[in-house]
């Protein structure tokens, strides 16, 4: 018969662990302070993932602005890119159209404060060869005071110049038209290098 093959042994001799005896107060006490290192140690770790989530909170409301400003800005900019051409026909167009049908009511509105000072003399209404006709005609319906025409080949369908003695009064309306339509050009040129430089 064979021996049986020994291996060496490798086990550690743990020594008795000492008896800790402790008087009821003390281990009360003992007690209270593991709650309250338990209990602190649980609030500031509460308090670091609440720090932390809020935290998280505030990256994702910038991020959000961030986003909702640069589509409320590239919006804007689309529709005024799509209105430009609409505004500038109008002022192209429309406005001098209006500008001719509204010219001899504009000149009334003028002449009314004129002719509280009118005696027997005459209020002359100095306009383009090419508007004569309509204002005379608008005029001379609605005034009821005297008027002289003159035609100046110098203005313009939309100018009118009223003259009674020495006061005079200019009516442009193709000066406050060109002037709409530099303030339109002025604009979109200066939105056109904001959005360009961003």
């Amino acid at each position: 018969m064979a021996t049986p093959f020994r291996l060496e042994a490798f086990d550690i001799d743990v020594p008795d662990l000492e008896a800790v005896q402790m008087n009821l107060a003390d281990l009360e006490e003992a007690k209270l302070t593991a709650f309250e290192k338990g209990f602190s140690a649980g609030w500031e770790d509460a308090v670091a993932a609440q720090e932390a989530e809020a935290g998280k909170l505030r990256a994702d409301l910038g991020r959000n602005l961030q986003a909702l400003s640069f589509n409320y800005h590239e919006a804007r900019g689309h529709l005024l890119h799509a209105l430009e051409p609409l505004l500038r026909d109008m002022v192209a167009k429309v406005l001098p159209a209006v500008a001719r049908e509204t010219l001899a009511a504009i000149v009334l509105e003028q002449l009314l404060p004129m002719a509280e000072k009118l005696t027997e003399a005459p209020v002359t209404v100095m306009v383009s060869p090419e508007s004569r006709e309509t204002v005379e005609t608008a005029l001379g319906l609605r005034a009821g005071f005297p008027l002289r025409f003159c035609e100046e080949p110098s203005l313009s369908d939309g100018q009118v110049y009223l003259r009674l003695g020495e006061t005079e009064t200019r009516v442009d309306l193709d000066g406050v038209i060109a002037a709409i339509a530099s303030a339109l050009s002025a604009f979109f040129q200066l939105e056109n290098e904001v959005s360009q430089n961003g």
